[in-house]
């Protein structure tokens, strides 16, 4: 099977080879000298670093200042004891409306 216009008609461009054996040479010499350098520099410990995003140091900030606050250890046991024998009731109605106005308060100061 014969193939016809090859490059379109036009002649063949010659291969220099002298360009070609002096583009290897370079690639050769490059490879030597970065295989000499990594041979010859010794390994430098390397250094972990952390870097945290916003929001991360604003939840840390939260963590921070709900650790910090203040706890009523009275009231808290009160409650405890009372979800412990069945006597704690939850009112959805006013616990869905609260958390609509605290749900409000946050995504309207934005």
């Amino acid at each position: 099977m014969a193939i016809n216009n090859i490059n379109n008609g036009l002649p063949k461009t010659p291969v220099d080879n002298g360009k070609v054996a002096q583009q290897n040479q370079t690639q050769q010499s490059q490879q030597q000298t970065s295989a000499q350098n990594a041979a010859a520099a010794p390994a430098a410990p390397r250094q972990d670093s952390v870097s945290l995003t916003q929001s991360a140091q604003q939840l840390n900030q939260v963590q921070k200042k709900g650790s910090e606050a203040p706890v009523n250890q009275e009231k808290v046991d009160r409650l405890k004891k009372a979800i412990q024998s069945g006597e704690y009731r939850v009112n959805p109605e006013v616990l869905a409306n609260k958390i609509a106005k605290l749900e409000s308060e946050i995504f309207s100061s934005k």
